[in-house]
């Protein structure tokens, strides 16, 4: 399929930016931008909340819908190749979630590299979920639907926690939404990651150099915890909604992570986005089939968190 004509303008408009991979961390960070707060879908309400964990406070926001269809939660990780992106980033996304699913939307802005390598964000990933669990009384929510769910880097995240939930415990998750999510290493090369490694926002050469400031040592690579693909066993995982994109180097990973979930007979739901790119979830604003892919995922967090 065609790349979608609104993502064509959204490409055309970044020719001129610097490759992510020649940038400092610094200056990557402060390229980032957000969409106007006029311009984001109204929730009920949003509030920051610091979430007390041994030694450090780890940041979060929750987010309410105006009319609540359920009492359930999903924690949010946001993507940015686990060394960019934050609460605001991702503000936009997460109220739209919020709205489409009419249920609270935790997001958890995680520990980021290369200040604070792997294992770091993971284990924010699993406190934080344990916090929410545990405190779910205090918020009005139940702690038996609670969704994990997070793009990119934060679906890499959200993947990790079901599978460390079902190995070291931690609250019984109703569902896992990963999209286009970061499942293995980016060598060897998938055909996506060679089709699509330049010319579509994400490159091949941006992730070698996000994994580069992920790990400490290259050999976590095969760690399943950094890689969740190498998992021995995905079997007695919360089902899944897989998201990828048509023109994205993680594409072909995120679909094997797919199929390896059914084959462990976990029940998922995958959907390409022909025509789209990576990071389509936060060009909703710009895209209408982006904007449909966010409002579809929200659709079935919704029937998710159900029962």
């Amino acid at each position: 399929m065609p790349l979608d004509p609104e993502v064509a303008v959204i490409l055309e408009s970044l020719e001129s930016a610097p490759a992510m991979e020649s940038l400092s961390v610094e200056a990557l960070r402060a390229s980032l931008v957000y969409p106007p707060l006029e311009r984001r879908t109204m929730v009920g309400e949003v509030v920051d909340i610091a979430m007390p964990l041994t030694g450090r406070v780890l940041p979060a926001r929750l987010y309410r819908p105006v009319e609540a269809q359920s009492d359930g939660a999903t924690v949010f990780f946001h993507g940015g190749g686990f060394v960019i992106g934050n609460l605001d980033t991702h503000d936009h996304v997460c109220r739209d979630l919020c709205a489409g699913s009419g249920a609270a939307v935790i997001a958890v802005d995680y520990r980021l590299a290369p200040e604070h390598r792997f294992p770091a964000a993971v284990d924010d990933s699993l406190a934080a979920v344990r916090w929410i669990a545990q405190n779910a009384a205090a918020f009005s929510l139940d702690p038996s639907r609670i969704v994990v769910a997070g793009d990119s880097a934060g679906a890499n995240l959200a993947a990790v926690t079901a599978l460390r939930v079902r190995d070291v415990g931690g609250p019984e998750l109703r569902a896992q939404v990963l999209v286009y999510p970061v499942t293995d290493y980016h060598t060897p090369p998938t055909r996506s990651y060679i089709d699509n490694q330049t010319g579509y926002s994400l490159t091949r050469a941006a992730m070698i150099r996000f994994w580069r400031d992920y790990l400490l040592d290259e050999h976590d690579a095969a760690h399943p915890h950094a890689s969740p693909l190498r998992a021995v066993s995905l079997s007695g995982l919360p089902p899944a909604l897989v998201v990828t994109a048509e023109f994205d180097p993680l594409r072909d990973e995120g679909e094997a992570y797919a199929h390896r979930l059914l084959d462990a007979g976990v029940p998922v739901t995958l959907r390409r986005y022909d025509g789209l790119i990576h990071g389509f979830f936060r060009m909703g604003l710009a895209c209408a089939r982006a904007q449909e892919g966010v409002l579809r995922s929200a659709a079935w967090i919704r029937d998710a968190m159900k029962g």
